[in-house]
């Protein structure tokens, strides 16, 4: 059995790995911070060390250079959020195999994983990392597919796509701010990213940041760089993500979740193009084109005090509005059998296409999380399928589920035997001699955190917002626990 070392210092993170894990036949090791997982592996050697990049007492950087010291050949996969993929990207070059983004799928974990420890030992003792050998993939797969589907993005054939690419052809070659509506996962940073390919800016960066996941300490810095000891923590000079766009465009994702003061800050940016590092005294000139995306309309935000009026207007130049994909259903199989080409591709699987039950199935669905919730969807079935089509037992319990039980979990008697499902507590025994551990204790918490999501859920009509109220949490938090919860447990 092959041996993962797991370093995490958020222990419900590190059990959910190893739950996970170990269900696919590995053997894990939980460390919960760099010192103590370089002091085991100093006595042991794992087939693959899975670390976050940010631990208590050193980063993603300081962690791989030492283990590589002792094991040049073990493969290394760093767990970074959002903020921190430029610096996931600096510890690829130092020899790191790849890297995930926080909220963690199962299927994209499980996938890295496989590849690494399919990867010749000689790659992973080189100085330069697996992303960097980058071979042509096949297509063979995709030509099962009648549409030439291997391209990142595309467009569906619904009037209202049309309609939307000959907007986004209208206002690329200009410099106009664009705003961007649409529900969560229903593709805007795509729409994005086409008008900066289409514009003159074409050559230059295109930086995407997700508003939503910069905290209110940290978001200061992390779009205006800061200087040298400006705060507590500003060890060295940091170039900003709107400085590192210059010459570019920058997306600005989910916008009504930025802090009020640093909407006054980006208010300067947009009318004189200027900005300042935290703690500096010098102004930076430059020159950018900006691109916002919300899934709540700015002017009901402006009246209600949360956004700057004037900030609206100063984006509101021209504005895209993206339905949600349970308003195009016309294109919800054009858009699945792109996800099945691209996961073929991945996999090397040649699934040709969707049983006619799953079809009927993804054509009534709702599609809560519009593009994301369906290529998730595709990408977790293509993984569990070992035949030429997708059947029905390979789609997760909420979206076979869905019509018969009006967001009602069914009762055990009723789940069907593919379904991976949350056991029921067991009775205690009256046995004083019974012993609970920690471990249990924690998983007890977990299960009991997983019902209150899914409670709240389907008394919201599964309105994430809505249900983040319910719960007492922001957006972002409920999504992120149900991808670590509900997921990592549906597999």
């Amino acid at each position: 059995m092959q041996k993962i070392l797991v370093i995490d210092d958020d222990r419900d993170m590190c059990m959910l790995l190893n739950r996970f894990l170990s269900k696919q036949q590995f053997e894990v090791q939980e460390m919960y911070n760099g010192k103590k997982a370089l002091d085991w592996l100093s006595q042991h050697k794992p087939d693959l060390i899975l670390s976050d990049f940010r631990l208590e007492d050193m980063d993603g950087k300081q962690l791989l250079t030492r283990s590589r010291e002792l094991y040049p050949d073990v493969p290394f996969i760093i767990i970074t959020g959002y903020s921190d993929v430029k610096l996931a990207v600096e510890v690829l070059k130092l020899g790191a195999f790849d890297y995930v983004t926080k909220p963690v799928f199962p299927d994209e974990i499980l996938i890295t994983i496989r590849k690494a420890l399919a990867t010749p030992a000689a790659v992973h003792s080189s100085s330069v990392s697996p992303r960097e050998r980058v071979t042509p993939v096949s297509v063979s797969s995709a030509k099962k597919i009648d549409k030439p589907v291997l391209e990142k993005y595309i467009w569906g054939n619904t009037p209202e796509m049309r309609n939307i690419l000959k907007q986004i052809e209208l206002v690329s070659p200009t410099n106009y701010s664009v705003i961007i509506y649409g529900e969560s996962g229903s593709g805007k940073e795509a729409i994005a990213s086409k008008i900066h390919e289409m514009s003159k800016r074409r050559d230059k960066p295109f930086i995407a940041i997700d508003c939503g996941a910069l905290s209110k300490e940290l978001a200061g810095s992390e779009l205006f760089g800061h200087e040298k000891g400006s705060f507590t923590g500003a060890l060295n000079q940091k170039v900003g993500s709107l400085e590192l766009a210059d010459g570019g465009t920058v997306f600005l994702d989910e916008i009504a979740n930025l802090p009020y003061d640093i909407q006054v800050s980006l208010l300067r940016v947009v009318q004189e193009r200027k900005i300042r590092r935290v703690g500096g005294n010098k102004d930076i000139e430059l020159d950018l084109r900006i691109i916002v995306a919300s899934n709540e309309k700015l002017w009901e935000a402006a009246r209600n005090g949360k956004f700057r009026e004037d900030l609206y207007h100063r984006f509101n130049e021209f504005s895209i509005n993206l339905p949600p994909l349970r308003e195009r259903t016309e294109d919800i199989l054009l858009y699945a059998r792109h996800f099945l080409a691209m996961t073929n591709d991945e996999l090397g699987k040649e699934i040709r296409d969707f049983s006619k039950e799953v079809q009927q199935v993804f054509l009534h669905y709702t599609w809560f999380g519009n593009l994301r919730e369906l290529r998730n969807v595709v990408k977790r079935a293509a993984l569990l399928t070992d035949s030429s089509q997708v059947e029905m037992q390979a789609l997760p319990f909420e979206i076979t589920y869905h019509d018969k039980l009006n967001y009602e979990r069914p009762a055990m008697t009723e789940m069907p035997s593919y379904v991976a499902v949350q056991p029921e507590p067991p009775a205690m025994p009256s046995s004083s001699k019974q012993v609970i551990s920690e471990q249990s204790l924690k998983s007890a918490s977990i299960d009991a955190e997983y019902e209150m999501i899914v409670k709240a859920l389907r008394q919201s009509n599964f309105n994430k917002t809505k249900a983040a109220k319910l719960l007492n949490i922001d957006r972002k938090t409920l999504y992120n626990k149900m991808k670590q919860y509900q997921q990592f447990n549906n597999l």
